[in-house]
């Protein structure tokens, strides 16, 4: 029945379900975050509103359609992209210099504690 509106991940263990909110409950906030980003770069570059909003939601739409179709991992698909010497090359190289990865690393682990804090504060409550 919950297929029916999404994906679902059978999870083991009810401790399991504080990391799932880390990464699919609180993950839309990180994707609207990035198109937010997008949108104020191609802003940056000239765009205006419109053209930056259509810009950032197609770059989404379709990178998150080409994954969905393929079996390769998200690395890989990357590679594939990103040519040596390349714009996307150096945008890489500045999202890596800047952390970006280690970033949303921290964003899922403090999401994965607050979930936790919030767990033991309702659960304490009955």
């Amino acid at each position: 029945m919950l297929e029916a509106v999404g994906s679902t991940l059978w999870c083991e263990r009810e401790s399991d379900l504080d990391a799932v909110t880390a990464i699919s409950g609180s993950g839309p906030a990180y994707v609207f975050y990035f198109l937010e980003a997008l949108e104020d770069a191609a802003r940056g570059l000239g765009f205006g509103d419109v053209e930056a909003r259509r810009l950032a939601l197609a770059t989404f739409s379709g990178a998150v359609r080409l994954a969905e179709q393929s079996d390769s991992e998200p690395l890989l698909l990357r590679a594939q992209v990103t040519s040596k010497g390349g714009t996307t090359e150096r945008g890489i190289a500045a999202l890596e210099q800047a952390g970006t990865k280690a970033a949303v690393a921290a964003a899922a682990q403090a999401a994965f504690a607050r979930a936790g804090e919030l767990g033991d504060l309702f659960g304490s409550e009955s």
